[in-house]
């Protein structure tokens, strides 16, 4: 006999209700402990479904769940409003809403990653963290400056060797020189702790061949294109390129109803902030550099402004990379030398031993003027031809195609929202 579960899962404890012919009842309480969990595993059935709720410790309940029963689905708590928006919200109803839910199949599950995309995830996010902590402690030594009256040195790097040297120089109070002193010891054990996880990352790049493919395209470094595969894990996921920016939070929101035009307004913003986060800094980067997206990136900016077309980059870095992913083939605008110098410097990063002096080896192609000339002509020429295919598609368009107010493309949306324009 078919039972449905829903376990709500707390920190000390987790409410567990069963549904049995459309019967929902509480099956009490266990501890969430390993010892507690694996005792209310062997109780179960082989025909059980059993649902719970994504959080820190599901993938690991799950585990211990999956071989003893027909099946686990993690919900995504987003999508449970009969939860989140509930009048009454205890763990004994979220537990019999979550078995009602599952009973009817109307539970979205989420996708859950391997042991090596959640080890990445977790090496990416102790570095954001890291990184947050030392920025905090520099702004620290900003203000200092600040209360002081004193301005910053004319040096690119005011935590670099000179700018050190220079901040040494400084005649500051006691209490604010014990402050400055204290925040410089607090970055230097920073930069040797994200060195570390740097280290690592860029071990694991190496031996990726999707990092090493999504480096190719101009503006993304490594930390960008791990980041970006540490979240999405196996493309296939995805059946369409529309689906990923959908997934990534990019896609404009859109309302719609009966005869009236289709509005648009910002982007949705679901799924992972820290994503956008490092795509909008590789489009800013991709837009300054030759090539079709600084076409794309100049076309937008003159008609929507700066932000909207950090954003409309972003959203044609995913699309590009799906495209790349799923081919298998690397970005057909890059520049190998530049592409050669980031595999170099992630070489370095992960410990490979430099090759200076070296005759007849060119370890940083990038920097010979020559090389760089070459492949900066051939960028500026398929940016060109990128504009010329713009310029002809806006003679060729039927009447009001694109840029009017309310038109969707003709395409079916496939459950996402339709799109506004159909420009290149």
């Amino acid at each position: 006999m078919v039972r449905f579960i829903g376990i709500d899962i707390g920190q000390q404890a987790c409410e567990v209700a069963i549904g049995l012919d459309g019967v929902i009842g509480s099956a009490g309480r266990i501890t969430t402990t390993r010892a507690q969990l694996e005792l209310f595993a062997q109780s179960l059935g082989p025909d059980d479904h059993v649902a719970m709720e994504a959080g820190s410790s599901t993938l690991e309940i799950t585990r211990i769940l999956e071989p003893h029963v027909a099946r686990v689905v993690v919900a995504n708590t987003k999508k449970l409003r009969q939860i989140s928006h509930a009048k009454a919200k205890t763990d004994t109803l979220d537990a019999r809403t979550l078995a009602r839910l599952l009973a009817a199949g109307m539970l979205d599950a989420v996708w859950l990653p391997d042991e090596q995309t959640r080890a990445q995830r977790r090496w990416i996010a102790r570095r954001a963290q890291l990184v947050r902590q030392r920025t905090r402690s520099k702004n620290e030594i900003h203000a200092v400056l600040a209360r002081n009256l004193i301005e910053s040195p004319a040096v690119s790097d005011l935590f670099g060797k000179r700018g050190r040297a220079w901040l040494d120089e400084q005649r500051l109070a006691a209490d604010e020189q014990t402050t400055v002193k204290g925040c410089l010891r607090q970055i230097a054990f920073l930069d040797g702790e994200i060195a570390i996880i740097e280290r690592e990352l860029a071990r694991h790049a190496l031996s990726c061949e999707e990092i090493r493919r999504l480096m190719t395209v101009p503006g993304v470094d490594p930390i960008v294109a791990a980041t970006f595969m540490a979240q999405i894990g196996d493309i296939r996921r995805f059946a369409t390129a529309r689906h990923l920016v959908g997934y990534l939070g990019l896609d404009p929101r859109v309302r719609q109803s009966g005869a009236q035009a289709a509005r648009h307004g910002r982007i949705s913003k679901e799924g992972a902030s820290k994503v956008r986060r490092v795509l909008c800094e590789a489009a800013k980067s991709a837009a300054r550099t030759a090539g079709p997206l600084h076409a794309f990136a100049k076309r937008i900016r003159a008609r929507r402004g700066n932000n909207v077309a950090t954003i409309a980059v972003a959203c044609k870095l995913c699309v590009v990379f799906w495209h790349l992913l799923t081919r298998g083939e690397d970005y057909a605008y890059a520049r190998p030398s530049l592409t050669k110098t980031k595999l170099r410097r992630l070489e370095l990063l992960a410990g490979d031993p430099p090759r200076r002096g070296q005759r007849g080896v060119i370890t940083k192609p990038y920097r010979l003027q020559e090389v760089r000339e070459r492949e900066r002509e051939l960028a500026q020429q398929a940016e060109h031809a990128y504009e010329r295919l713009v310029a002809d598609w806006k003679q060729t368009r039927p009447e009001g195609a694109g840029v009017t107010p309310g038109r969707a493309s003709q395409r079916p949306s496939k459950g996402k929202a339709a799109r506004q324009t159909t420009s290149p």
